[in-house]
Order: C-alpha cells, then structure tokens, then sequence
C-alpha cells in the first residue's frame, strides 16, 4: 500500500535513559509516526471510520513516552510501532524516536532512532 499518515514532532515528557539523572529528571522526546494504510474505503466513504485516527495515535504515542522508563530509546521505539501495529487498518509504520537533550559530551545537531515494522513481523 502506497498512502501514509504521518504525524511529525509528538512531543512529551519522558523518563528513559540509562543514567539515573536520566530517569529522575526526565527529558523531552519527539516522535514520527508514519503509518501505511489504504485510504480507499476512507475516500469512498468520506467517513473517519474507514481510516486510521491519527488523533488517538499521537494520544497514544504520548502515554507510551510518559508511561514505564526505558533503558533505551530503541525499546520506546518499538513499544510505539507495535502500538500502531495492533491499530485495524494499519499494515506497517516507520517510527522515529528523537532524544535532544542525549548526554553527549560532544556539540551535536540531534540523536534519533528509527525503526520499520510490517504487520505480521515479529509478532
């Protein structure tokens, strides 16, 4: 399938990290959501019941950032890609997980990770 919903910079208050200032202090993380889908029935019946509620996503994408702490942002990455997943409609997503505020001691423009999944993929 070939449409996609995409839903850029959700943006919340986390607790992940490995440092322990990480999890005590929290930081801000931004996440992309695109989601794979057809918009076929959506068009034809010009009626949100036939396509994916970004809304609901991006709700949703905000209580897994402020939910359990992570470790890894590889983990909250996948934890919101299977989230999307289990929507009805959706047939694969690509999320991206950005961490501004990385405890690198070096200048840096942005860390991010991202993932793909496809449903059926390690279900």
């Amino acid at each position: 399938m070939s449409d996609v919903i995409r839903i850029d910079r959700i943006e919340a208050l986390g607790y992940h990290g490995v440092f322990p200032e990480e999890k005590r202090e929290g930081q801000t993380f931004l996440v992309d959501v695109e989601i794979e889908t057809s918009f076929d029935d959506a068009i034809n019946h010009d009626d949100v019941a036939f396509t994916v509620d970004y809304g609901l996503v991006a709700e949703r994408v905000v209580e897994i950032i402020q939910g359990e702490p992570a470790d890894l942002i590889e983990t909250v990455c996948d934890r919101i890609a299977s989230m999307v997943l289990a929507l009805e409609r959706v047939s694969a997503t690509r999320v991206t997980v950005h961490k501004p505020g990385a405890p690198i001691t070096v200048p840096f423009g942005g860390v991010s990770v991202s993932l793909r999944r496809e449903r059926g993929q390690h279900e």
